[in-house]
This record gives C-alpha cells, structure tokens and sequence, in this order.
C-alpha cells in the first residue's frame, strides 16, 4: 500500500534524532538525505516500493556508490521510524580495496606544503590548526575541545556521537600553542577563535585552507580538513601497525570505519607488489622492477 511523506513527519524525526542525542552534524546530514528523497519523488510524494527502487538506480546514475549508499541508509531508518518497512531497499555491494587512488588524499609533502604557504602568507592561526589536526586525528567539529586548560594539560576530553575519548597533544604541539597563546593574549577557553571571540568556524577552515591550493599547486579536491585526519591515520597506522589502537584513537566504533583510513595509495601498491619479485620474464627477457 502507498504511503505519503509530509514535512510534519519529518520534523516529528529530526525532533526523535534530536532525542537520542545524535550529533548535530549527523541529524544534519540524515534529514538533508531524506529531504533530497522528498523532493525526488513525483507531485503528491506518495511512497512504494518501486518508487524507493527507483530512487536507489537514481542514486546510482548521479552519485558515488559510498555516497549512495549513505543517503540510503538515512532513507531506510526513517522508514523505520515511519513503519514502513516494506520500503526500505539494501544498499549497493563495495568491493573491499586495499588501496586508493593517488588523487584522493593528502600526502605528507603536500601537507608540508600547506604548512609553509600559510606560514608565508602570515596566517599563523590557520597554521596551527592544520598542525593540531593532522598530529592529533581529532575531526575538525572537535577542534573546539584544544582550549587554554588542554594545552596546560597536554590533553583535550572529546565529546563526539555519545562517546567519550582522551586527546593527547605531542609535546612539540604543546610548545607552539603555548607560545600562540602567549602570543594572541588567550588566556581562556578554545585556542583557536574568531575576531569575535568564538569558535573558529569549521566553513572558515575549509576556505582558508582551499586558498593555499594556488600557492601550493596541490589540487584542491585534496584540500580539507579531514584529509588531515586521514593523514594522522595512515601516518599511525604504518609506524604502528595496530588498528585496534587506531580506531581507539580516531573515535571509531567500527574497525572496518578505521581499514578505509588506512588504504594505501595506488603507487604505492604497485610498488609494494613490483618488489615481490615473482615475474621472472620470458624468452629471454627480464622483468623490470
């Protein structure tokens, strides 16, 4: 039988979202989700099966397959909530890799790079904050928890989607921040601010750090904050080898969350089997390696 999808029971969602204390970004993200399904369907936003199904090869057609996936699980808990279980679709089959594509992330050069042109163009605040991110791993919505007492503590308590974690601060970190404190006049609360005294706005960050992209020649798909967090994570992971530490680390309740963090680049791989040293040739040939 159809259904009907009205705004009204949307809200009554992001009001239960709210209850269950998710985080502010998650409910944010779940009701944009669910809000693209609406307007995709037709006059009357009357729901079925086929039009759910629909939906999903729409998905497909228009979006990267994790992408699609993650609108579809927001869409089948509202129709969980909603009931309507008939509904609800399974999400696309990912074949696991081992390694990513060369343009997807940050590589320490780069991030070197980015350090330097803030540094040139004088903008010591965006400079440390690309600094505390990438040797911390915190995510940029935690990047408020680095306050004064933090830095005289040399670790930071996050709060992030119900969970609790220690954050430690290398002491060359401690260091520096204490000297921008002593330097900017904070004496109190978050280290990194706005002119008006709040929490630097991650929307800010994301900018600021998008216009080093000129400076740098870094292609700017790899320029955000969150690919410093993968950076800290891969760095980790190959000193350590221990992805239970890790995911303990990054805040991650799922261990195969934290696999995704750890992808070597697909150099990198090639690389990695070329030193194998099983291709002995042909005819007289020799393998290259």
């Amino acid at each position: 039988m159809d259904k009907i999808i009205k705004l009204e029971n949307i809200k009554r969602y992001e009001r239960k979202l709210y209850e269950e204390e998710k985080s502010k970004l998650t409910i944010e993200k779940y009701i944009r989700d669910i809000m693209h399904f609406y307007r995709f369907l037709p006059q009357g936003k009357r729901v079925n099966k086929e039009q759910s199904i629909a939906y999903k090869q729409y998905l497909k057609e228009h979006y990267r397959v994790s992408s699609a996936n993650s609108m579809l699980v927001a869409l089948n808990r509202f129709f969980e909530y909603m009931g309507w279980n008939d509904f609800k679709v399974q999400q696309f089959k990912i074949q696991k890799t081992f390694f990513c594509r060369n343009d997807s992330f940050m590589s320490k050069k780069e991030y070197e790079r980015l350090i330097e042109s803030a540094q040139r163009k004088g903008d010591l605040q965006l400079n440390l904050i690309m600094q505390t991110i990438c040797s911390t791993g915190i995510r940029i919505s935690e990047l408020s928890a680095i306050d004064v007492k933090a830095v005289a503590a040399g670790y930071a308590y996050v709060d992030n989607k119900g969970k609790s974690r220690v954050i430690f601060l290398p002491k060359a970190l401690v260091r520096v921040l204490k000297t921008y404190l002593s330097k900017t006049g904070i004496t109190s609360g978050p280290v990194f601010i706005s002119s008006k005294g709040n929490a630097v706005d991650r929307s800010v960050v994301w900018r600021r750090m998008k216009r080093l992209c000129q400076d740098t020649g870094i292609d700017a798909k790899k320029v955000f904050p969150h690919n410093l967090r993968h950076l800290f994570a891969l760095t980790f992971y190959r000193l350590k080898k221990d992805l239970l530490r890790l995911a303990e680390v990054l805040g991650h309740a799922s261990i195969e969350t934290t696999r995704i963090y750890t992808a070597t680049t697909g150099e990198e791989h090639k690389r990695i089997i070329s030193q194998l040293g099983l291709v002995r040739g042909w005819g007289g040939a020799c393998s290259a390696t």
